[in-house]
């Protein structure tokens, strides 16, 4: 089935007629014969908006419950049963009543278009999700009904209702709009003369900026390349230097004469990456421009007047600006230059403006990046060769007569390892140098700067290019050697990055601390901000030096986007470093954002574990709680009854039935109060030196007497402990073990002394547990294989760990030899640490009343 079309009517404000008009729409295509019936229309009680709707088939509207209103909301299941050809919905930006199909009724709408059904809607500009900030700005009123722009900007039409200020707040004042008790109000408030004019603003430039999204898509589809002066966009042409700043201010006075203007800065770099502009004055360029409006875009190409032109035609720009060339005039001789062959070839559809500026046919004088550098060590040996080489090589020769062929050979050799030490410049100065002592000292009439057989002449010319073309050749190869060298170095760069991106291994300080280390800076920092408008917050920093407030206050900063930006401290960097420095800062930016999702993920596992341990919580009250006091309750109320006559036996045993209720509730609830004392971190032991056979025979007080079998020698050394929690957990422990014990078992409790530790061992026969589940035992709330509901909430253990850990002590759980459970519990020996001052024995005092 073919997808319906969309067709949205978008006003600046409340009473344009955007319902009007949709209606005097619908009228016009059911005059037509179309089948259209309103879906959901809401006139409140305008009366002229009340009158279109006469004559039009309304789909009755479903009734909703909610906090004891009911409301009105389309029905979607009965218009997609009715199967209009065309359905009216208003309000694109509505909100439906909680329990309704969708959430929201772009989202009825796109189920009515997805069943191939066309949609007339319509929506006010403040409802559009990305202006929210700003209308808010505007108005004041924060719109809680929004709409994503997608969903607005994929209709097949949208048309705009507009109204002038003056003529809304007329209609407004005459009623035609809120009944009249509400007029002033609104008039004095979100209806201002002010406020409509913004929004009107707002609403003709986002159609107007749809539009121009539709003409570029017709323009590529029928591939047209001529430029169509439907607006007003300047290019301005940048190179890197400060005149660019000039260029980009007379652009922005050019777009403000046109309506709707618009001002896109381009800078072109060669593709060898061999030269470039200063990455400073570019990134001070591209603030400028976008404080300006404009954007900045960098374009690579060999032929910067094509590549110029080329962009200019694929943006459908009107006018180029220029500034005048900074050759001098005997440059010219080498070209027009980028401005005129420019002006030549923009052809009668594009304008291009030459603009003075003080730096005019003053040379280049541009800061330039070399894309490969010898070294500094390397060129002075190369011009130490180049100068003192064909001295010492002309001495030499003085003592030997080797002919004028040999000689310039030599002489040639010394030309060529200048260049291989040195690069192009020493070669040239040794080619030079050699030149003039050839012709003074071997080539006839000697020691005389002239030369008398032209053959003569001819050799030393050719030795000089020869010299020349090889130098050249020479330091050509040296410097794509040490380019590759650096591209070889920048792959192992990013392909550490990339390595980082797959597994995540790279913290963010880790990652700026790399990226100081790489090139050498003083400190690197990752800034962000919230908006345009926001202070720069430090997201990360690595190094030392001032601490950075904004990038411009850095010696090199890389955008991230809009809002972020990697800083660096130390020195200027030569633009071929800012690619590996443009991927470290797209990895700095993964990095932030990995651990954003991490803290959030941690955060959601914490709200999960304690959502899990309500949950649990509340089954044990639902449950463990209530059986106890299902049993007190009925001993109780069969005490009081006077209808049985109860004999001292049967008192006896509801009494002690009553009590082993309170006691069951007296154990359930010091559990649940022990564990969220755990779990708040509100635990504070009071550490000790006491016998172990002082606290544990206290332990087994809840567990009837012949079910456990004590071994605690009193030659055990003494351990550090808090008497209160380890009595604690040992009755947990012994609680639990008697519970799965077999019936006529007695569970073993015995203490030791291993090395520096005393061991209490609780040993029981039971079923056990596999190695699997050891851990997962001291959770809370887990139980053993099919224990009853009756046999506790899975507290005890639990409970019995964080007290052992809160000691200082560990609680583990072992295989009994031929069966069974053992909970082993090391404690702390008295004397097996250094004396250290109780700095906290006053303030833990009072917690420990309250365990």
């Amino acid at each position: 089935m073919a997808r319906g079309k969309l067709r949205i009517y978008l006003g600046a404000a409340p009473g344009v007629g955007k319902t009007y008009a949709m209606l005097a729409e619908a009228h016009r295509r059911v005059e037509r014969g179309t089948d259209c019936v309103v879906g959901f229309v809401e006139h409140y009680d305008r009366p002229r908006t009340e009158v279109m709707l006469h004559g039009l088939e309304q789909v009755p509207r479903k009734r909703l419950e909610y906090r004891d209103t009911t409301f009105a909301e389309m029905d979607v299941d009965a218009v997609l049963r009715r199967a209009p050809a065309v359905a009216l919905v208003d309000e694109l930006a509505h909100t439906n009543v909680p329990g309704s199909r969708n959430a929201k009724r772009w989202q009825d709408v796109e189920e009515l278009l997805a069943a191939g059904i066309d949609v007339v809607s319509t929506v006010n500009i403040q409802h559009l999700e990305s202006l929210g900030d700003v209308v808010e700005s505007i108005t004041g009123v924060r719109q809680r009904e929004t709409v994503p722009d997608e969903v607005v900007r994929r209709a097949d039409q949208i048309e705009l209702v507009d109204m002038s200020p003056e003529a809304l707040r007329r209609r407004m004042a005459h009623g035609n709009i809120y009944q009249p008790d509400k007029v002033d109000a609104a008039l004095s408030n979100y209806f201002r003369p002010g406020n409509l004019t913004a929004l009107r603003e707002l609403a003709l430039l986002w159609v107007a900026d749809r539009v121009d999204e539709y003409l570029n898509e017709y323009r590529s589809e029928h591939r047209v390349s001529k430029i169509w002066g439907s607006r007003e966009r300047i290019v301005v042409g940048l190179t890197g230097g400060s005149e660019g700043r000039t260029l980009i201010r007379r652009a922005a006075r050019l777009a403000e004469k046109g309506a709707g203007g618009e001002v896109l800065a381009v800078y072109i770099a060669r593709s060898d990456g061999l030269t470039a502009a200063s990455p400073k004055e570019l990134a001070v360029q591209r603030t400028l421009v976008e404080d300006l409006g404009g954007t900045f875009h960098h374009v690579v190409g060999d032929d910067i007047p094509a590549a110029l032109l080329d962009f200019a035609r694929g943006v459908n720009a009107t006018q180029i600006v220029l500034g005048s060339s900074r050759r001098k005039a005997w440059q010219y001789v080498f070209g027009p230059g980028v401005g005129a062959t420019v002006a030549r070839d923009s052809g009668p559809d594009l304008d291009v403006h030459i603009v003075t500026h003080e730096a005019v046919a003053k040379g280049r004088g541009l800061p330039v990046a070399r894309g490969a550098r010898l070294g500094r060590a390397r060129i002075i040996w190369g011009w130490a060769v180049g100068l003192a080489g064909p001295v010492v090589l002309a001495v030499l020769l003085n003592t030997l007569t080797l002919g004028l062929a040999n000689d310039m050979l030599l002489f040639l050799a010394v030309t060529v390892a200048a260049a291989l030490l040195g690069g192009l410049l020493p070669a040239l100065a040794s080619a030079a140098f050699g030149s003039l002592l050839l012709n003074y000292f071997y080539t006839p009439p000697l020691h005389r700067l002239t030369i008398a057989d032209p053959k003569n002449i001819v050799a030393i010319a050719i030795f000089v290019g020869v010299a020349v073309s090889v130098a050249s050749v020479v330091d050509l190869a040296a410097r794509r050697t040490h380019q590759a060298a650096r591209l070889r170095a920048e792959s192992e760069i990013l392909s550490f990055l990339a390595g980082n991106v797959l597994r995540g291994e790279t913290s963010l300080e880790e990652l700026l601390e790399r990226v100081r280390e790489t090139f050498a800076m003083e400190s690197a920092a990752l800034l962000e901000r919230a908006g345009d408008v926001e202070p720069w917050t430090c997201a990360g920093r690595a190094g030392f030096g001032r601490p950075l407030e904004r990038p411009e206050d850095a010696d090199v900063d890389m955008p991230v986007g809009d809002h972020m930006a990697l800083a660096l401290t130390g020195r200027v960097l030569p633009a071929e470093d800012r690619r590996v420095l443009a991927a470290f800062a797209a990895q700095a930016a993964v990095a932030l954002d990995r651990r954003r999702l991490q803290e959030e993920a941690d955060q959601a596992r914490r709200l999960a574990e304690g959502n899990r341990i309500r949950t649990a919580l509340l089954a044990a009250v639902s449950h463990d709680l209530r059986t106890p006091l299902a049993g007190i309750k009925a001993s109780v109320s069969s005490l009081r009854s006077d209808d049985v006559e109860w004999s001292a036996q049967d008192q006896a045993e509801l009494l002690e039935a009553i009590e082993e209720g309170a006691d069951r509730l007296d154990h359930l609830v010091g559990n649940l109060l022990d564990m969220s004392r755990l779990q708040t971190g509100t635990v504070t032991p009071l550490i000790r030196e006491i016998d172990v056979d002082e606290v544990v025979p206290m332990a087994l007080g809840g567990v009837p007497e012949d079910s456990v079998e004590l071994d605690v020698p009193e030659t055990l050394p003494m351990v550090e402990v808090d008497p209160g929690l380890l009595e604690r957990s040992v009755a947990n422990l012994v609680e639990n073990a008697v519970k799965y014990s077999p019936r006529g078992r007695s569970v073993l409790v015995s203490a030791s002394a291993i090395a520096d530790r005393v061991e209490v061992r609780v040993v029981d026969r039971g079923p056990g547990v596999p190695d699997e589940a050891k851990d997962r035992i001291f959770e809370p709330f887990q139980r053993y294989g099919d224990a009853p509901r009756g046999a506790g909430v899975g507290l005890g253990l639990a409970v019995a760990r964080g007290f052992a850990e809160a000691m200082g002590a560990t609680l583990n759980a072992e295989d009994t030899p031929g069966g069974g459970l053992t909970m082993v519990l090391s404690l702390r020996a008295a004397g097996s640490r250094p004396e250290t001052p109780d700095m906290g024995r006053d303030l833990a005092e009072p917690e420990r009343q309250t365990l």
